[in-house]
């Protein structure tokens, strides 16, 4: 495995390589790449891409799902749904050196994260999002303390409504990472959201992370 690091404090999560490379010299320090329904091929190109981005500038890249193309241009984290987990080669990831982070949104899904040794958890929606239609309620705080105490010292990454007034409760509450999609996104300046949520990462009490 590559050698443990901190998540980010806060990471963003894109549709493509264009946004990589339009907000990693912002001064982002994780984002993820995901690309629902893509060719192979295109994913591929738009994660060789990223990926150069990134390292160029000392970010780390989360792939969501796509784990093959994942492995064939060397990212730094797989992402899996639910459904996903059920397919993917974990043993390949793990041969790959690649860490793994996997959703969750109740018990059960919990459980199985656990029983694949997951690098980190995520969980979700914390707050109602308009990103996609959910079958779960927001789980609120309570359930951000709750999952922290059962995954002991694995970290824990909130998702879902998340904003910068929000953030700091979020991370009280337990979580160690936040990831955010609608927010910067829906924003009317983009870039703008996205270095007000650096600036609240940077002067967030305890270790510095962007």
């Amino acid at each position: 495995m590559k050698p443990n690091a901190a998540l980010a404090r806060f990471y963003p999560i894109v549709p493509d390589a264009d946004w990589v490379e339009r907000i990693v010299p912002l001064g982002v320090g994780m984002v993820q790449i995901r690309m629902k329904g893509s060719e192979p091929n295109e994913v591929k190109s738009h994660l060789r891409r990223a990926l150069t981005a990134c390292k160029k500038l000392n970010c780390q890249l989360i792939v969501n799902d796509h784990w093959r193309e994942a492995i064939e241009v060397g990212a730094d984290y797989i992402h899996l749904g639910q459904e996903d987990l059920e397919s993917a080669d974990l043993a390949a990831i793990r041969a790959a050196n690649i860490r793994i982070g996997i959703s969750t949104h109740d018990d059960d899904e919990l459980t199985k994260a656990l029983a694949a040794d997951a690098d980190y958890i995520a969980l979700g929606p914390i707050y109602e999002t308009k990103l996609k239609a959910m079958r779960w309620a927001p789980q609120g705080l309570a359930r951000v303390t709750e999952w922290k105490s059962r995954i002991a010292s694995k970290p824990l990454v909130a998702i879902g409504g998340i904003t910068p007034e929000r953030a700091t409760g979020v991370l009280e509450a337990g979580a160690d990472s936040l990831a955010v999609i609608t927010d910067f996104m829906s924003h009317p300046d983009p870039d703008a959201r996205i270095v007000e949520w650096l600036r609240w990462a940077n002067e967030y009490p305890g270790k510095m992370r962007r």
